[in-house]
């Protein structure tokens, strides 16, 4: 009996010092499941052809992806005449108690419009989304049935969202796919305020916000478009460039680093125009091969690959 009160007490103390421990994982961890959360897609953003994709259907998490589809649902109410851009946007407890990256205004405090526009764009902040979610669709809750029904009009087929953010919930859900149906329905129909995810900083007041995008100013003809991370997501960005004249979109989610995926990214537009310039000139071009030889490493969604661990990091945070 003893001995069994002991092994009992002997467990219990070796689970507070795993929790304990927990904060403290090395980052590059096996996650918990070791499940393979990588995906890809790369699309000719004229055409809407793909020209190379991984699990490119497969359901993930998209983290501050997310963002993209609550400000194409504030363009749309730019455009429409139901939002003008001097309106103001007041910061509700709903908004204010997101998790970071965040702006960190209280609540009652406000923002113009087009100040909240640039700070989602750029820095990514969880708070002014909910807020510009509230302004547009009275509740996030109402905002995030109003994403989900306009990602069905745009033909994203694998995406259901529940909140303007992109933080970790069970039912906020994308495909690599339908993130790249978005980012070019974004492109096509809102040219004008496309623009703002270009900007490699945005100053706020006395605040200078660093975009998250490391990519802008470094990649040839890369002019947006968001950044994302979330423990349950890995890092995700979706990115668009044009180099002669014609446009591509590159999506990468779960990636285990930002180093990573950017390196991916960087590699997946350099095959693609390498891919289009080849068939200008009559040849056929094997995206295998040119994706291999740009240090792209193919087939990662059927092998197990480093993942974050359950540490408490969100967009901003790790990065």
């Amino acid at each position: 009996m003893a001995g069994s009160v002991f092994g009992r007490w002997l467990a219990c103390l070796m689970v507070a010092i795993a929790a304990i421990a927990v904060p403290f994982a090395p980052a590059q961890a096996i996650s918990p499941l070791g499940a393979p959360r990588f995906a890809a897609v790369l699309m000719d953003a004229d055409t809407s052809e793909i020209l190379y994709a991984e699990q490119a259907s497969a359901i993930r998490h998209p983290a501050s992806i997310t963002k993209v589809m609550t400000l194409y649902l504030v363009f749309d109410a730019l455009q429409s005449g139901k939002l003008r851009p001097d309106d103001r946007v007041v910061m509700s407890w709903n908004a204010v108690r997101q998790r970071p990256s965040k702006l960190g205004l209280g609540v009652g405090q406000s923002l113009s419009v087009d100040e909240a526009i640039n700070v989602v764009a750029v820095k990514s902040a969880n708070d002014v989304a909910v807020a510009l979610a509230e302004r547009v669709g009275g509740t996030e809750a109402n905002f995030a049935k109003m994403m989900t029904a306009k990602a069905r009009t745009l033909g994203m087929r694998q995406t259901v969202f529940a909140n303007a953010s992109g933080l970790p919930d069970p039912a906020h859900f994308s495909s690599a796919q339908d993130i790249a149906i978005l980012s070019a329905a974004m492109i096509k129909n809102h040219p004008d305020h496309y623009r703002c995810f270009a900007e490699q900083s945005y100053s706020y007041g006395r605040l200078r916000l660093a975009n998250h995008n490391k990519l802008l100013g470094v990649v040839p003809g890369l002019d947006g478009i968001k950044t994302g991370f979330t423990n349950d997501s890995g890092f995700t960005l979706t990115a668009s460039a044009v180099r002669d004249g014609r446009r591509l979109i590159a999506v990468v989610l779960g990636s285990p680093s930002g180093w990573q995926r950017n390196r991916d990214i960087t590699a997946m537009l350099n095959s693609g125009f390498t891919a289009l310039s080849i068939r200008r000139n009559g040849g056929t071009e094997d995206m295998p091969a040119l994706l291999a030889s740009a240090g792209f490493s193919l087939n990662r969604s059927v092998r197990q690959v480093p993942q974050y661990t359950d540490l408490d990091i969100e967009e901003g945070d790790g990065e």
